[in-house]
């Protein structure tokens, strides 16, 4: 292991997931592995899905206080829990927010929130006749925002979208912000809510490999900061590199295993290095073309393989996000972890991959 630390550092983390809020929440989750998915009430969820992996009695009013959640749309209400949520955790009111910025990943914002008002033009007397409240659910933005205003980050704000690998994005996208000395300390990750709007446009474009798909619902956040910022007993990783591509439509085998390739490359490390490898393991045959570009690298190696949390449902844009700190978690577990590398990666049918390694402290 090389002593010096490249690359910023993951000092703390935070979730809301359908185990429950918090990280320990998630974490006991994880080692039971228990299921998530519950049977639908048909009057609250009007879409075509049976069952989800919904965040358990989650209302933003009942969580969040009723001042400023009025009009709050519910994956607004998972992002800024989960800040809340690691703030607590790490300590940050000592801070300074100028110097905090945020980077969270999406897939479009709030699918329900944009059908909602596109309704309301539609149905009401004239199309203006809308709630002007609920305008700013429909900007993709909104929950990186909101999270902003409810705990003083005054630092660089972004909303990265990408599929199942905006949490990657995201991440990089933090780093380099770090790189530049936008900010001391980046918070990143990525959120996902479950509703009617989403299940609709998941049941119309997924697949005939994807029929088996449960939806889930959530929300990872990172704390990343600057070697030097963190106290040596804090660090969990250091990020060595994040690198992302686009793959055309069947090709994601040979796409995913350069970037892997290339990723290697410039952290300097060999296959032979890597302690865990976390696949996103999307359905059907982008899984398959996944698993296949992994195999071919770590195959005959003995690495320890960190599954995407399937048992909290499909979570979309949240998907790497939790795949990294389900990655966090089991190094946490496991002595073997320490000094060894972990790579997360990601494929999304869109086209759009990425990979991460991570240097376990």
């Amino acid at each position: 292991m090389t002593s010096a630390v490249r690359g910023p550092v993951i000092s703390g983390w935070s979730a809301v997931s359908p185990y429950g809020i918090g990280r320990e929440a998630f974490a006991e989750g994880a080692r039971s592995g228990r299921t998530t998915a519950l049977a639908l009430e048909p009057e609250q969820w009007d879409g075509p899905d049976q069952k989800a992996c919904l965040v358990p009695g989650f209302v933003s009013k009942d969580v969040l206080g009723r001042k400023g959640t009025r009009s709050m749309d519910r994956v607004t209400g998972l992002a800024v829990t989960t800040v809340r949520e690691l703030l607590a955790e790490t300590g940050h009111a000592a801070e300074n927010g100028a110097d905090v910025g945020l980077v969270l990943g999406t897939t479009t914002g709030s699918a329900q929130s944009m059908m909602d008002i596109t309704r309301d033009t539609l149905v009401h007397e004239k199309p203006f006749y809308i709630d002007p409240s609920h305008i700013p659910n429909a900007i993709m933005n909104c929950p990186a925002g909101q999270c902003a205003i409810w705990y003083g980050l005054k630092g660089p704000n972004a909303t990265v979208a990408g599929g199942r690998s905006s949490g990657l994005l995201a991440l990089n996208y933090a780093r380099r912000l770090l790189a530049a000395g936008r900010a001391r300390t980046v918070l990143c990750g990525a959120v996902e809510e479950y509703s009617s709007a989403r299940s609709w446009l998941e049941w119309h474009t997924r697949g005939d490999d994807e029929s088996d798909v449960v939806l889930g619902e959530g929300c990872a956040v990172l704390r990343l900061s600057p070697a030097d910022a963190v106290a040596e007993g804090e660090r969990l990783a250091e990020v060595l590199t994040v690198e992302s591509g686009v793959a055309p439509l069947g090709a994601a085998t040979q796409t995913l295993a350069a970037t892997v390739r290339r990723a290697l490359r410039r952290a300097g490390v060999s296959p032979a290095e890597v302690w865990a490898v976390s696949p996103s393991g999307p359905a059907g045959a982008l899984g398959q073309q996944e698993r296949s570009a992994l195999d071919a690298l770590f195959g005959d190696l003995a690495v320890r393989w960190v599954p995407q949390p399937g048992l909290i449902g499909d979570t979309a844009a949240a998907t790497a996000a939790f795949q990294v700190i389900s990655v966090l978690s089991a190094a946490q577990d496991d002595p073997a972890a320490g000094g060894r590398i972990a790579l997360v990666t990601s494929v999304d049918r869109d086209g759009a991959l990425a990979c991460a390694l991570l240097r376990i402290f």
